[in-house]
């Protein structure tokens, strides 16, 4: 796929153009056919909105309106390849977690185009909506029964709209079999009631459907540069006090022992397994877990930390430390741990 003399660039040159400039669309996508595979299962529904899907700076759908933007660098593989190399991953960018996306988006754009927010029962369901962006950070109960499991991060409990298209998306997913894996769940009630409700909708054309433009949301009006400067800043905010009681506790050779390993050349040896580790236990961006290693392998080094070559492999003490941080800042916005 060639998006014209900008796929020619190198990755410096490219990173000067503004993302608008690179005349991304969905249509003729490798895209397009799973934005028609959402069409068929809201059709094998009976329900006739198709949500318009357009390019933007991330996965959203606009507050009040009921369109769905896919992120721009998914749109081309040149493009996703630079995502990873700034950000370490792709939100996106397998099929199967595509339409999970997807699916989710779909649940807020029928929630505006049928303003569902405003029912009673909708609000005795979910809880009250508000235009509020949902919360960076929250503390789910990982083992709630109230809530349905459909993204990362047990997504569903970090806002009532969430929680909704949560709902929504599971309830969509061809042969989810919701109601057997949710039978004994309080969620199983809400599914229940999305499932009466877009029976009620079938054939209905929505009462809500305000005119945009869909470039006053898109935000794609900034150099790819500067694009990745906010969000690499936007996940690496905050970084912890560095515990050196703990790294000492993890660590306590004498580096000038026989047979003693510097800390942080065992962890750098080590980084990538524990990386994966940490982020698929936690399910948290790599990006802020990478930077995160990389600054106590950097305060490892400052300690002169060190651990004895016989010892038992702290791979297990060191991986729970990380993922103890980690969690904390999902539900606290702050890699601080309880004393």
């Amino acid at each position: 796929m060639d998006h014209g003399p900008w796929n020619g660039l190198s990755d410096e040159q490219l990173l000067e153009k503004r993302i608008s400039q690179l005349k991304l669309q969905l249509q003729d996508s490798h895209l397009q056919p799973l934005i028609e595979q959402l069409h068929r299962e809201l059709a094998a529904r009976n329900l006739t909105f198709h949500p318009p899907c357009h390019v933007g700076d991330e996965w959203f759908v606009p507050v009040g309106i009921p369109a769905i933007y896919i992120p721009f660098f998914l749109v081309h593989e040149r493009l996703e390849r630079l995502e990873r190399r700034f950000l370490l991953e792709v939100e996106g960018d397998t099929p199967g977690a595509f339409m999970k996306l997807l699916r989710h988006e779909a649940g807020h754009a029928y929630a505006y185009a049928y303003q569902l927010y405003r029912k009673k029962r909708w609000q005795r369901m979910f809880g009250l909506t508000s235009f509020e962006e949902t919360p960076a950070y929250y503390r789910p109960r990982p083992y709630s029964k109230a809530y349905v499991i459909h993204l990362d991060d047990w997504y569903a409990q970090s806002h009532p709209d969430e929680d909704f298209a949560e709902t929504f998306a599971v309830w969509l997913t061809p042969d989810s079999d919701w109601q057997e894996r949710y039978k004994d769940w309080k969620a199983f009630h809400k599914l229940q009631y999305v499932d009466e409700l877009m029976k009620g909708l079938a054939g209905m054309n929505p009462t809500h459907a305000p005119a945009y433009k869909p470039s006053d949301y898109d935000f794609l009006n900034i150099k790819l540069k500067n694009y990745y400067l906010r969000k690499r800043k936007e996940q690496e905010e905050t970084y912890p006090d560095f515990y050196d009681q703990d790294l000492r506790r993890l660590f306590p050779a004498n580096p000038d022992d026989a047979g003693s390993v510097r800390a942080a050349t065992w962890l750098r040896r080590h980084r990538r397994p524990l990386l994966n580790s940490i982020c698929e236990w936690t399910k948290d961006r790599r990006y802020p877990v990478a930077k995160l290693l990389k600054r106590l392998i950097e305060r490892c080094d400052d300690l002169n930390l060190a651990l004895k070559s016989s010892e038992m492999d702290p791979s297990l003490h060191v991986s729970a430390y990380i993922t103890t941080l980690v969690m904390n800042h999902l539900f606290t916005g702050k890699f601080k741990r309880t004393k």
